[in-house]
């Protein structure tokens, strides 16, 4: 066989070039070739519901494909939604008469398309499931806000002042009907006097939705990083209960140390204690002495500052040197 080194570089460096691009299209279309299997369906919604493409597919919560496309389509004089999506697992079995619900996959408001397979036989690929297998979910968001914005269009005084006046006109019928009247009246006027509390409760309510909305990732990252700590706590659960024994074990253990010492170690604790108030007693005159002890000191290591001797001199014993000649 012909050793690599010999062979046309040129040639060599086409083949790696092609295929280092293969690898890269192939990189970037992993999920358009791992779909080449999978089966193509429809449904028919009424509401999206804020269904996208791209979001899962599940068969009893077990992710099985994804959705495709969203789009609006008319039958006749009816307007619905159309739902394309695919089933990447072979082993489902969607039946004729499989159903197809949105719901809602985290709290803050993502979405995903559930499967119920039911009836005889297969569907055909690209069938599409009827409106009247299908269901949307209810939007908690979009309820708040149609709230608030109804509430919002009500004249809460002029609400009142009409319970009020059916009160006072129903004022000779019988008093059950009259005691029931008169309540819905406070009732309405208590409404009015917090309408102003009850549409601030709601404007922040809306406002959380939506900052919960926008925070849907981080929130969604808060709680796998919090599962991700409570699975390592779980692997650590040994180790941290041979601590908790140990540390048992060894608080038993000093308490009898403690207690077989007693004898020895109470008078020597008495008699550190006295240690320690005649120290107190006479701290000033330990200041003092530390004090006046410190110029000794620094006189003494000058003097021994050139070795294991004594460094000293006496002044005056020789005459001064004089030159010759001088006076």
């Amino acid at each position: 066989m012909k050793p690599f080194r010999e062979r046309n570089p040129v040639v060599v460096g086409a083949i790696g070039l092609t295929v280092l691009v293969a690898s890269v299209v192939i990189a970037f279309r992993i999920d358009e070739i791992a779909a080449l299997g999978a089966r193509g369906y429809q449904a028919a919604f009424r509401d999206a519901s804020g269904l996208a493409p791209g979001n899962e597919v599940r068969v009893a919560g077990v992710r099985v494909g994804k959705v495709t496309d969203v789009d609006l389509a008319r039958h006749g004089t009816t307007t619905y939604v159309r739902v394309g999506f695919r089933v990447e697992d072979d082993g489902i079995r969607l039946g004729t008469g499989t159903g197809a619900t949105i719901r809602i996959k985290t709290v803050l408001g993502q979405k995903y398309l559930a499967l119920a397979p039911a009836g005889d036989g297969r569907m055909p690929e690209g069938d599409e499931i009827p409106l009247d297998r299908t269901a949307s979910p209810f939007d908690v968001l979009q309820a708040v806000t149609g709230l608030a914005d109804t509430v919002d269009q009500i004249d809460s005084q002029q609400l009142a002042t009409a319970f009020t006046t059916l009160s006072q006109a129903f004022t000779d019928t019988p008093s059950s009907v009259e005691s029931s009247l008169d309540g819905l009246s406070r009732l309405s006027q208590t409404i009015a006097s917090r309408d102003a509390e009850l549409r601030q409760l709601l404007d922040r309510a809306h406002t959380v939705t939506q900052v919960l909305a926008e925070r849907d990732d981080e929130f969604r990252k808060l709680v796998t990083d919090g599962d991700a700590l409570l699975r390592e706590v779980r692997k650590r659960r040994d180790a941290i209960h041979e601590l908790l024994v140990g540390t048992n074990e060894l608080s038993v253990q000093l308490s009898g140390l403690v207690s077989d010492n007693r004898a020895q170690l109470e008078p020597a604790l008495k008699e550190l204690r006295g240690v320690v108030a005649i120290l107190q007693r006479n701290r000033d005159n330990l200041e003092q002495s530390i004090e006046k002890m410190s110029p000794f000191l620094d006189a003494f290591a000058n003097v021994v500052g050139n070795g294991r001797w004594f460094d000293s001199y006496v002044s005056g014993l020789l005459q001064p040197y004089t030159p010759t000649g001088g006076r």
